[in-house]
């Protein structure tokens, strides 16, 4: 056990979807999960791990932001034996081509934030995800006829910025969207040589005027939540 996480040894799967929200974790527990148990609820992040399909599976919400990403996502590495996390989450897109619904698989993450600098000295700003589990949900994607968009995202510390400066990281860096936990866990994956992904769903625009309503956003969750369960039983 550690200081955030009471499961014991051999609780988590080799495979761990992580949502941001507690809530979202719950849901995935209670409609997709057989024989779902919860294992850690210390300050309210959920994890919980059941099968699906009779393939052992767990879901642990990762909180909001680097560092709380940043903190699970290391100890299920470390401590856990975990080998594969797939982030699930929204994001609000910087560009044109992508609309309210689509699905994103996260190629690299650009982040300004001194997570990486601070945990061992990295001072790369963009990250990328593990092309093993990048190519299994393209394949995986492809066999549910999901379309997929694979992009560069913008992982931010901030969401209520008064700097509007996504034209800038647009054009400079190629980013199509802003989320904020990727950079973290692309970063812990790297370091302790484990596999990282990010399937993302676009819920609001930055270049339209346009959001999800909330049955809207329960479809397009349920679409991201299937790929990545799905995916997750073609890793072997």
């Amino acid at each position: 056990m550690t200081p955030h996480n009471e499961a014991n040894i051999g609780d988590f799967a080799k495979t761990v979807l992580m949502p941001g929200d507690p809530m979202r974790a719950k849901f995935i527990v209670e409609k997709y999960l057989d024989k779902a148990k919860l294992i850690n609820s210390i300050r309210g992040m959920l994890a919980y791990t059941g099968f699906y399909k009779d393939n052992k599976i767990s879901v642990m919400s990762s909180g909001m932001g680097n560092p709380s990403m940043g903190i699970y996502s290391y100890e299920l590495y470390k401590f856990y034996n975990v080998e594969n996390i797939i982030r699930i989450g929204t994001c609000g897109a910087y560009i044109d081509k992508l609309n309210l619904k689509d699905l994103i698989l996260v190629e690299k993450s650009f982040s300004t934030s001194s997570f990486a600098t601070n945990q061992n000295g990295c001072t790369d700003n963009l990250i990328s995800s593990s092309p093993l589990l990048n190519s299994i949900i393209e394949n995986t994607a492809n066999d549910l006829k999901l379309s997929i968009s694979k992009e560069i995202i913008h992982c931010s510390d901030v969401f209520y910025s008064s700097v509007n400066d996504f034209e800038k990281l647009k054009e400079q860096y190629n980013c199509a969207g802003i989320e904020m936990e990727s950079f973290a866990l692309f970063h812990n994956a790297n370091v302790l040589s484990k596999n990282a992904a990010c399937i993302l769903s676009v819920s609001d625009s930055f270049v339209k005027p346009e959001k999800l309503s909330s049955s809207e956003r329960q479809l397009v969750l349920d679409n991201m939540i299937k790929l990545a369960l799905e995916s997750a039983i073609n890793i072997k």
